[in-house]
Parts: structure tokens; sequence; C-alpha cells
């Protein structure tokens, strides 16, 4: 009997988004025929393994307007003469085609928000290309039924604005149980020296890079390593070569998501400084979190909503508020000289891995996916 099949559309990179890959993979496991569409650029490596079917776009534009309406035109079309019986779009940039689609083929449509759209920097910055996003998220938002986000803040706040209820499933990271630990050596970390680790696929303005990076000179015998990309990360690698910082600042660029494990666990404090400058950082739950916790690499974090009630409830690292450079090299350098602490913190991070887990939070999503019955 002939599975049926979902299409899963996002406009990232289908190799760094571990949030789709996971859920895809779940939807998989439910004994569904999964396909993943998305976007390929000049820039992508090739496309990792999945059990699951991909498809990527190429694009004629890379950035800006005409990149996404055409990534949406293409989608709509694509969406419109594949066969599916359910549609799952991630993120308001690819919910208009999916919506459309659905309508016209009577299919099932489940939106999983990963962020707070409308209140991205990016927009934030430009009034009238957010009023676009945003009309077109009050168009179609207050008539779905099936909708998830990433925490209790975004849910609530989207809650409040069009009365919809929202399934909350974070971004958990799923049991880290490695066959091989890599060397510091192998992974070229420097041997000998505190290593601070702060990863993401996108470190962008706003997301601490710089302050990361201007606080290392003031601390002892320790280097930061940046592992993932960003929009801002060529400016930092130009601030890094202009101070003359390359033995203390190094960059590793993207990695497969299990060897950017690797480079995680030899890390000695893992940092994520996003600044609440606009309310969708302000409310944000980065996986990277998570990604600490699993690898017992203790949390250095800014205050923001949900990161700090859960490092608090679990007790697996400590929240900055001062960015001074000096002043945030001083309070790391007195946790690094405290390894009681940081073990106390180690050993947390073991409890709370074994309660926020991917395995366990992605049964949020049964009842969008019912199991197929073979």
């Amino acid at each position: 009997m002939k599975k049926p099949t979902v299409i899963v559309s996002v406009i990232n990179d289908l190799n760094t988004d571990q949030r789709v890959h996971k859920v895809c993979s779940f939807i998989e496991s439910r004994g569904y025929d999964v396909l993943l569409v998305g976007r390929k650029l000049r820039s992508s490596q090739e496309m990792e393994y999945r059990s699951y079917r991909t498809k990527r776009f190429r694009m004629f534009f890379e950035k800006g307007a005409l990149f996404y309406a055409w990534f949406n035109f293409r989608l709509f079309w694509f969406l419109l003469f594949r066969s599916s019986d359910i549609l799952v779009a991630n993120d308001l940039d690819t919910l208009l085609p999916n919506y459309l689609v659905s309508k016209l083929k009577r299919k099932k449509l489940v939106y999983d928000s990963h962020e707070y759209f409308t209140e991205v920097p990016e927009l934030i910055s430009r009034p009238k290309v957010k009023a676009v996003w945003e009309r077109i998220e009050r168009f179609i938002f207050p008539k779905l039924r099936y909708v998830s986000t990433v925490n209790h803040s975004i849910a609530r706040k989207y809650r409040e604005k069009y009365g919809v209820e929202l399934k909350v499933v974070r971004n958990v990271s799923p049991l880290w149980n490695p066959t091989v630990i890599r060397s510091k050596k192998e992974l070229g970390i420097p041997e000998g020296k505190h290593v601070l680790i702060m990863q993401g696929a996108g470190l962008n303005v706003d997301r601490g890079v710089e302050e990361a990076i201007r606080m290392i000179p003031f601390l002892e015998n320790t280097v930061l390593i940046i592992v993932g990309g960003g929009d801002i990360i060529p400016e930092m690698q130009r601030l890094v070569e202009i101070e003359k910082w390359q033995d203390l600042v190094l960059f590793f660029g993207k990695r497969p998501y299990r060897e950017l494990l690797q480079f995680t666990q030899q890390a000695d404090l893992g940092l994520s400084f996003d600044q609440p400058t606009n309310p969708n950082y302000l409310f944000s739950l980065p996986n990277k979190i998570f990604d600490y916790i699993h690898t017992s690499t203790p949390v250095i974090c800014s205050n923001l909503v949900e990161v700090s009630k859960l490092v608090k409830e679990y007790e697996v690292g400590e929240i900055v508020t001062d960015f001074e450079p000096e002043h945030l090299a001083n309070q790391i350098q007195s946790i690094l000289n405290n390894p009681e602490l940081i073990a106390s913190w180690k050993s947390n991070c073991k409890i709370a891995a074994g309660k926020e887990n991917w395995e366990v939070e992605v049964q949020q999503l049964n009842e969008f996916y019912p199991k197929v019955h073979e």
C-alpha cells in the first residue's frame, strides 16, 4: 500500500537546519513518505545523506525581495503539481504558497514557526518590508489549525495576537552518545588552554559574536572557537586580523551536526550572548543552549526570557548582563578559576539532558502526524 506523502518546505539551508531534519525524521518514523524542499545557493555544500527525499531549488537571486519572491513562486507551482497528503510550512517565508495550495487541493496544512518572524531585526529596520510580511501573516494565521512553535513565550505572543493555540515543540537536542570522541589536536584546537565556544548557523548582528571576541584579550590562557556561520562572521574575521588576535580567536566555519558537537564537548564553557534588541531575540531559545547541555558544556548566557529560565532551573551555568569587554572577561575568568563550580554545572548538565531531549519533546507532534497503520 502506498504511503501518504508529506511535503515539508523551508527556505533555509537543508544541511544546517537541525529542527527541520529532526521533524522530517519523526514524520518518516510515523510511516509517511517525506519530501523536504529547500533552496540551493552557489555557496551551498553538497547535500548530506538523508533517509527521506530532498529537493533543492537552484536560485537566480540569492538575497533581497527577488530571492523570496522567486522561491515562493517556484514553491507554489512545485506544490501545486506534486502529489501530497500533508503540507508543512516552516516559517512565514514559506507559508503563503503552502496555504494557497492547501486550499486549492484541500490538503492538511501544518505550520511550524521557528521564531517571532515579523519582529526579527532584519524586518524591524525595514518597515515597508515588514508590513508586507505582517499582511501575509494576518491574512493566514487566524485560519490555521495545526500550528507549532519553539517556546512558550512565542506561543503566548501569537495567541494574544491571533487567538490561535500553538503546540510548543522546543528545538531540543537529541541524546548524544558518540562512539568516538575526537581530541583537541585532531580538531585543531590548541591544547593546554581554556576553551570557550560560540556556535550557530545564524551568527548575525546582535548575536553576541563581537562581544565574545572583544573580551578574549583580557582572559588568561584562553581561546575562543567560533563554529558556524552568519552575516557578521566576515566582518569579525577582519577585526581579528586587524587586531592580530588570530591566536586567540579561531573560526571553524559551518560543520555537520555530529562534527559540530565534537567541538562543543571540548569547550570549558559555551557562550550565548544574544542581545535583547528586538522581541524575536528577547523571546528566543537557541538550540545551541541544548547542544551545550547535552555535551556537558556549562552555559554562559545573556538574560533572555527563555534561556535564563532554563539555565536557572537546572543550574547549568551563569547569566551575564554587563558586556563591557573587561568586565565580561573578569566574570568569566572567575568562573574558569573555579573548577569545582564548573564540575557542578557539568554534573547538572547530565541531569538536564536526561529530561530535556528530543526523544521526549518530539512526542508533542503525535497529534499533527498520527501514525500510519501498516
